[in-house]
This record gives C-alpha cells, sequence and structure tokens, in this order.
C-alpha cells in the first residue's frame, strides 16, 4: 500500500482505486485505523484519541486536495502529500 506521509510516527497509507467510500489507512504503532476522506471519521480500526486527532486535522487540511484533484468524489485517483510544519498546521484546528 503507497504510503502518503509519516508525522509524529503515524503513517498515512492508500490505496488508489480502492473501495468506496473513499478512505485511506492510518498506523501509529500496533494501532490501524481506517479514515473516511469526506466525512474524516473513523470507519473501523483504532487509534489513540492524541493521534486520531492529529489524523483527522492532517484529512482536514488535505480533503480539499483530493476533491480537487478527483472529479468523481466516490473514487480516489491521485495520490497527495506536501511538506509543512504540523505544529503550525495544528495551531487553531478543532476537533470534535
Amino acid at each position: 500500500m503507497p504510503e502518503i506521509i509519516r508525522f509524529f510516527g503515524i503513517v498515512i497509507r492508500m490505496f488508489f482505486d480502492d473501495h468506496n467510500p473513499p478512505h485511506f489507512h492510518a498506523e501509529f504503532q500496533a494501532h490501524r485505523a481506517i479514515i473516511d476522506i469526506q466525512n474524516v471519521r473513523l470507519l473501523d480500526g483504532t487509534l489513540p484519541p492524541k493521534q486520531l486527532k492529529q489524523v483527522q486535522a492532517w484529512a482536514l487540511l488535505h480533503r480539499q486536495d483530493v476533491a480537487k484533484r478527483n472529479p468523481n468524489p466516490l473514487t480516489f485517483h491521485a495520490p497527495f502529500c506536501t511538506s509543512f510544519s504540523l505544529k503550525a498546521v495544528f495551531h487553531g484546528i478543532t476537533i470534535n
């Protein structure tokens, strides 16, 4: 499964042309989770609360990038990843 990005020990992976709904896989130590791209919610698996919030914040920041590159919102085709300061990114983001 292609790796999209790593941050704070979290690995984000994604299969392209995978089953619906559009999602990605997040891994942290022995924890594995599947996250819905459109709703940024946990579909399956577990992550510790802190890491889940960090993954959700990352997903919120990149959700529009995915939509712009994908005319069909039910299928994800293009990889996305940019280098950025996660410290700056997480500042001011609230995840409920």
